[in-house]
């Protein structure tokens, strides 16, 4: 157990002073999936066979001496939204149960490219649509810091399996949040890159102009080396960007380092920091603040007064590119079919009962409200109004900038939450994502490094840094965890053991 807490740079040291192999941190890990993910359900799948398989294929290359990458050997973790040649990949959906992709998505490609053996496909929200993991087709993951907790959403599977010690580290998506927020829940690092630093091409889409994917990490360095294992120009993706994510573990062993923070200019968004922020949160935000502030950074406060609008933008372009997205699954182009149980069987029958059984509510949900917003005459009036609102935060953003090296947030307004606490609420639901949509509507990056605790469980601290420069990000962001007190990140999973 000791051995699995160490990170995913600790763990490639220990493969390369052959003091462990990649077969044994496979096998290791493989047994604590198979202890406690029946009642943590952090994985949908579990690739036993392939991960074995590469695992040995590293182990033999190494003993041959052939040259292999940094982290070869080292296990990682996929959100089920990410294509994998052959590998079962549903995005938690009964509509795409049983499918099993005939490619890899980039990021697979370049992880086997990496050598990192694939442990298996983790829960998420159906499509990615959710605050907490409750909304997957095939049950909710529980947070590892308490049983009757979401993990936070979407991809509460990815966060949960790295804060258990289940996967050293893991690939996740954040369209408003979805890396970051599950992150604060379970005191892990989750970053989402600028938009257009990691390839999208093979993510089974959300919302195509929001969607990113970015790593989750015990630590800021992990995350770093994840990224740029994952990142850079890829011709298949017509949104990709060259060279944003170079040089990040550099930057977050600088950041690492640092004592004295003089010349750091820290922005603190007022907006951010009042109503809808819980006490507790706030609290630790503040202790954070006040840290870097003794070691020497200048902290500015700035203002977004476009943010107040963040929640209605977000819900409005979202569903509007989810619904278009979506509309692929209809029994004849993508998706299982279902047939219907009375009538004639038509196009439209065929269809209506193929939606109607294979997508959740929340999935019928935001397909309503997206359908409803690209319509004829309430296109402009919707739809355009959000995108006129988008740009506004772009702006507020660049002009915040201007200020400050960087921003702090809350990277999430409360801690982990209980099951079906708000899951009848939804506009309490939705204002989880406060803090985390505005960087996926400027395509800016940000991350979450544990800050502390509130009421025992985990709070995250988030760094938002302008476009493109994700290496700024990574270096507060290290400069931040070296503050921090291990409880943390101290995942009280030895409770759950001892209670099987």
């Amino acid at each position: 157990m000791e051995w699995m807490k160490k990170n995913a740079h600790e763990l490639a040291a220990m493969l390369r002073a052959g003091e462990v192999t990649s077969v044994e941190l496979v096998e290791g890990y493989l047994s604590r999936i198979e202890k406690l993910n029946g009642k943590m359900n952090a994985f949908l799948f579990v690739n036993r066979e392939g991960a074995l398989e590469a695992a040995k294929a590293v182990d033999a290359d190494r003993v041959a001496g052939v040259e292999l990458p940094p982290f070869a050997g080292v296990p990682v973790a996929i959100k089920d939204n990410m294509c994998e040649h052959g590998v079962p990949t549903t995005a938690a959906s009964k509509m795409l149960e049983g499918w099993k992709p005939p490619y890899d998505a980039t990021v697979v490609m370049k992880l086997k490219e990496a050598r990192l053996p694939i442990l298996g496909h983790t829960n998420m929200d159906e499509f990615a649509m959710g605050s907490s993991t409750e909304h997957s087709a095939f049950g909710p993951t529980h947070n590892p810091w308490g049983e009757n907790l979401t993990p936070g959403g979407s991809g509460g599977g990815s966060a949960a399996a790295v804060a258990a010690y289940l996967a050293p580290w893991a690939l996740g998506s954040d369209t408003g949040g979805s890396i970051r927020q599950p992150g604060a829940f379970t005191g892990t690092v989750g970053t989402k890159p600028t938009y257009g630093a990691v390839s999208r091409y093979g993510i089974i889409a959300m919302a195509s102009s929001l969607d990113q994917v970015g790593p989750v990490a015990h630590t800021v360095a992990d995350a770093a080396a994840l990224q740029e294992i994952v990142g850079g120009y890829d011709h298949f993706d017509s949104t990709s960007l060259r060279g944003v994510s170079e040089g990040l573990t550099v930057a977050a062993e600088a950041g690492a380092a640092m004592d004295d923070l003089s010349g750091v200019r820290i922005g603190l968004v007022e907006e951010l920091d009042g109503e809808g922020i819980d006490e507790g949160v706030r609290e630790v935000f503040h202790a954070r603040l006040d840290a870097l502030k003794a070691r020497g950074a200048e902290i500015v406060r700035v203002s977004c007064p476009s943010f107040k609008y963040t929640i209605g933008a977000y819900y409005l372009i979202m569903p509007a590119e989810m619904s278009s997205n979506l509309a692929r699954y209809d029994g004849v182009r993508f998706g299982n079919r279902v047939l219907p149980k009375e009538g004639p069987v038509t196009a439209e029958t065929m269809m209506r009962a193929t939606r109607g059984e294979k997508f959740g509510d929340e999935v019928k949900r935001r397909i309503l409200l997206g359908t409803y917003a690209l319509s004829a005459g309430n296109y402009d009036h919707f739809y355009g109004a959000a995108q006129k609102v988008r740009t506004l935060i772009q702006r507020d953003l660049e002009a915040a900038f201007e200020k400050a090296d960087v921003l702090l947030a809350p990277s999430a307004p409360t801690v982990a939450f209980k099951f079906g606490e708000k899951i009848d609420d939804l506009l309490a639901m939705y204002m989880n994502d406060l803090t985390t949509i505005p960087a996926n509507l400027a395509g800016t990056p940000a991350m979450t490094v544990p800050a502390g605790l509130s009421e025992g469980l985990p709070v995250g601290v988030q760094v938002l840094a302008p476009a493109k420069e994700d290496a700024r990000m990574y270096k507060v962001g290290a400069a931040i965890e070296r503050d921090v007190d291990a409880s943390a990140t101290a995942t009280p999973i030895e409770t759950w053991e001892e209670n099987l």
